[in-house]
């Protein structure tokens, strides 16, 4: 009696969970077979057509997703090396360590449209990076950051990995922080350097901390879209035109089909690579 009186207060959250996420998602792939369109009275079921037209590598659409697997591969990189030397030197006894937590944790806790809105002035023809490097004779190294062609998704990248870091140093300290002093104080003893104290020491014991910073990070990747749509809006060009830009416009030009299908695709990406990972972590939990 007990059992089923505590299961009753389960029911509500199952009854949202389905009506508000298990629902849109059975439509949204029902819908994802079929043309689908404002400017059409009638639905009708294509098949494939719409994952055709995604994969085919002349599209737009292919694009986005390969600028989404290399905006995600390398804002991971960056963002997790960053905030690992972060928290390596804030978990020292600096006299200001607080202060600079305080500091690089900032950024994530604003809004990434607000930081998009910023980033445009700032990576702007005339914006302060391009005023400094002139200032320190670095005229050359100049660029209309979020219109040149060679630069754009690089600079999109910058601002993920800058506004994200601080999130990664958190996660990566309080790692660090719970490996006790002694190992190193044994090391030190035993004529260990402070290299091999990091690789022998430091990254075994905080690859719980890594793995989940990397997972987190990898899907955190896959979905963005507040930092392109608010930066560039997939310009110029398509060159920064990710899935979930792709959906936005698609779903605002009334081609619910694809939008659907393209939503699809993203939840699946999503879904794979995060089962991968968490296998990973097992498997590694596991053998440990």
């Amino acid at each position: 009696m007990n059992k089923l009186y505590s299961r009753l207060f389960v029911i509500p959250a199952i009854l949202l969970y389905t009506f508000f996420f298990i629902v849109p998602v059975i439509g949204g792939f029902y819908y994802s077979f079929t043309d689908w369109n404002m400017m059409r009275p009638n639905i009708q079921f294509v098949g494939l057509d719409n994952y055709k037209e995604i994969f085919s590598s002349s599209g737009p659409y292919m694009k986005s997703i390969i600028h989404t697997f290399s905006f995600t591969f390398f804002t991971v990189i960056f963002k997790v090396l960053i905030g690992l030397f972060l928290a390596i030197l804030l978990n020292e006894g600096l006299k200001t360590r607080n202060l600079l937590r305080m500091v690089f944790f900032v950024p994530y806790t604003l809004s990434p449209l607000i930081i998009g809105i910023i980033f445009v002035s700032i990576l702007g023809p005339h914006g302060p990076i391009n005023v400094i490097l002139e200032f320190i004779g670095l005229g050359n190294f100049t660029h209309s950051w979020l219109t040149d062609k060679s630069v754009v998704l690089a600079s999109t990248m910058g601002v993920e990995v800058w506004r994200m870091v601080g999130w990664n140093m958190v996660i990566l300290l309080a790692g660090l922080q719970t490996i006790s002093k002694s190992y190193y104080e044994a090391a030190s003893l035993d004529g260990a350097n402070k290299w091999q104290q990091f690789i022998s020491i430091t990254l075994p014991f905080l690859t719980p901390a890594l793995t989940i910073a990397i997972i987190l990070n990898t899907i955190h990747g896959l979905r963005v879209f507040e930092i392109i749509y608010a930066l560039t809006n997939g310009g110029p060009g398509n060159l920064t035109e990710v899935i979930n830009t792709q959906i936005f416009k698609e779903f605002s030009a009334g081609r619910y089909g694809m939008s659907n299908a393209l939503g699809i695709i993203a939840f699946l990406i999503t879904l794979m690579i995060a089962f991968v990972m968490k296998k990973v972590v097992a498997d590694e939990e596991a053998d440990a």
